[in-house]
């Protein structure tokens, strides 16, 4: 099945597995959802990530994470911010801090896809592509 927002539906998987407290969530793979995973992993919202073959194409199977038992969620919000139909940019001085920088924006930018705390360092700017907190 083709979607219009492919980011969208895997932050939209993410949130719906975390919801129903499953432990591994599988996402259509692609190179900037690679990259959001990474983020993901190394910011400590999920466990990790692995590529799992099914046949003609490969997917992204997701480990989630919990706190002490699977009431405890780590993500507790996740939200797409530019979208096909309006797309949102940030320069180097606009870039936004998620709950006053307790979560993570998530930046695609001409040096890669990374958080708003390493846009800021690298003084660079891009597309907002997600909060996370």
């Amino acid at each position: 099945m083709t979607t219009n927002d492919p980011i969208a539906d895997m932050l939209t998987r993410i949130r719906n597995a975390n919801i129903a407290k499953h432990d591994t969530v599988d996402v259509p793979s692609s190179k900037m959802k690679l990259a959001i995973a990474g983020i993901l992993v190394d910011e400590g919202y999920i466990e990790k990530y692995d590529l799992v073959d099914n046949g003609n194409f490969k997917d992204i199977r997701i480990t989630l994470k919990y706190g002490k038992d699977k009431n405890d969620r780590i993500i507790s919000g996740i939200k797409r911010i530019s979208k096909p139909g309006l797309r949102v940019y940030a320069g180097k001085d606009e870039i936004p801090k998620v709950l006053g920088g307790l979560g993570i924006a998530i930046l695609s930018t001409n040096q890669g896809v990374i958080t708003d705390k390493e846009a800021r360092q690298k003084g660079v700017g891009g597309e907002v592509l997600a909060f996370v907190w």
